[in-house]
């Protein structure tokens, strides 16, 4: 086992250091092999994987003691000067094959003092949960933290929204930053402008090297205008995925645009802007149609965290990156979803998208069979007549759809000999497949559901090959 030693160098103005809980069991159910062999913990064997990622010893050359970040947040837009790392840690920083530098965060792992009333514990579901939302996008090729490791701890946790007791887990996610907007926030409202700058430094040099100036303004709108940018990325494949985040709190973004944090999240069974993930977002604002507009306005509180560093007409600039980013990633990854070339006109292309969504939207057809059956354009026609939806692509309200698909050219048509795209329906992570995955876990201790689930969501990864 190799690691380069980490490059953490705020800890002492952004985090506390903690101790991780003591748990009574180490029951691995979760391991991301792949990522394990990226990032150089390929070598672990069973009882390494539970004494570092269950007991939290340190690493070698590594973080000596985990650190609670400290963070604010606007919470459905109300402004939260209450939060933290509550029930999760940074563990370790490790750097990939590539020498990009990776953070190891936890999700209950044990109460540090922005806890408030809460236990600190994760729900085994809760972990279950995440596995398969974060493997899910990765194979939709869309930005996203991984989870790496679950590890059942043997509590019984009391819970107000699901059955209680139910059973406990600390996960480990590998994300390229830990770093959240509510950081920035935080010490924007402490008006401490010499530790915004020192964060600004860190965030730059590590994650957003070309933002780099000498002068501390221009760094900071750099910086800004690449976080916009990834940011806009990330929602843009949000919104080809039918993925539906639920909880777009400014605590919840992190500077280099990955998914993470995830909780009541739902990927659309059909296109509906309305849908909302969390039963408690009774207002609808972090609905489906609504990320967009969210995703801008988090990055204005992040703007706004920034004026003792820059000034606001330069900050105001330094978001601009967001809509083309945002627009330009919308078209780009629904084309690669679909496995066909842009027509590379941006009005012929945006036509297409919209008479494209607006029938998903109108006939209710089924999101995920709809992209799976017409991957590769006119090479898939055969295939997406004899999809379970077939009738709906018979209709002449499809016809204009149909002809700009098939007038596209595939891209790598050779994919399409994958198994995966052998098989009649794509792998699909609605909330009732969820739950079926779940159900036999928590009656019998029965995993094959997981498992089969997730080796179905790897062959979707593999047939789509996005490197």
């Amino acid at each position: 086992m190799t690691q380069t030693p980490p490059i953490l160098a705020i800890a002492d103005f952004i985090s506390d250091p903690v101790d991780p809980a003591d748990f009574p069991k180490h029951t691995i159910r979760y391991w991301n092999t792949r990522w394990a062999d990226e990032v150089g913990l390929g070598d672990l064997d069973t009882a390494d994987q539970a004494t570092h990622f269950g007991r939290f010893a340190p690493l070698p050359q590594n973080l000596q003691q985990p650190l609670a970040l400290r963070y604010h947040g606007h919470q459905f837009g109300t402004y939260n000067p209450q939060l933290g790392d509550g029930r999760g840690f940074l563990f370790a920083q490790v750097r990939d094959t590539g020498s990009r530098l990776l953070d190891l965060g936890t999700k209950g792992s044990g109460q540090t003092p922005w806890s408030r009333q809460g236990d600190g514990r994760l729900t085994l579901s809760g972990g279950v949960r995440e596995i398969l939302a974060a493997n899910y996008l990765e194979a939709l090729g869309v930005n996203t933290s991984k989870p790496f490791a679950l590890i059942e701890t043997g509590e019984q946790l009391a819970r107000n929204d699901e059955p209680s007791p139910t059973r406990s887990a600390v996960l480990t996610r590998l994300s390229h930053s830990h770093i959240r907007f509510g950081s920035f926030q935080r010490l924007a409202y402490l008006e401490q402008p010499d530790d915004l700058a020192r964060l600004v430094d860190y965030v730059v040099t590590n994650f957003h090297p070309l933002a780099k100036d000498e002068d501390v303004s221009r760094k900071t709108v750099n910086m800004l205008s690449a976080i916009a940018s990834a940011t806009g990325h990330m929602i843009g494949q949000w919104m080809t995925a039918g993925f539906v985040h639920g909880v777009m709190n400014t605590d919840n973004f992190n500077i280099t645009g990955e998914t993470f944090d995830f909780g009541p999240w739902r990927f659309l069974p059909i296109s509906d802007p309305n849908f909302t993930a969390a039963y408690f977002d009774q207002q609808g604002l972090y609905r489906f149609g609504r990320q967009p507009l969210q995703g801008g306005w988090a990055l204005q509180q992040l703007a706004s965290a920034l004026l003792p560093l820059a000034g606001a007409e330069d900050l105001a600039t330094g978001l601009k990156p967001y809509e083309r980013a945002y627009q330009e990633s919308f078209i780009s990854h629904t084309h690669a979803m679909l496995g066909i070339a842009p027509f590379g006109d941006p009005e012929t292309d945006t036509e297409f998208l919209q008479a494209f969504y607006a029938w998903m939207t109108e006939t209710g057809a089924s999101w995920p069979q709809t992209f799976f059956d017409w991957f590769g354009g006119h090479e898939s026609t055969s295939r997406a007549d004899a999809s379970p939806q077939a009738a709906l692509y018979k209709e002449d309200r499809f016809s204009p759809v149909r002809d700009a698909l098939v007038a596209r050219s595939p891209v790598r048509p050779e994919r399409l000999q994958h198994a995966y795209f052998q098989a009649p329906a794509p792998v699909s992570l609605v909330i009732d497949e969820v739950e079926a995955v779940w159900a036999p876990i928590a009656e019998s201790d029965d995993w094959s559901a997981l498992h089969a689930k997730l080796d179905h969501i790897e062959q979707a990864r593999l047939a789509y090959d996005w490197h």
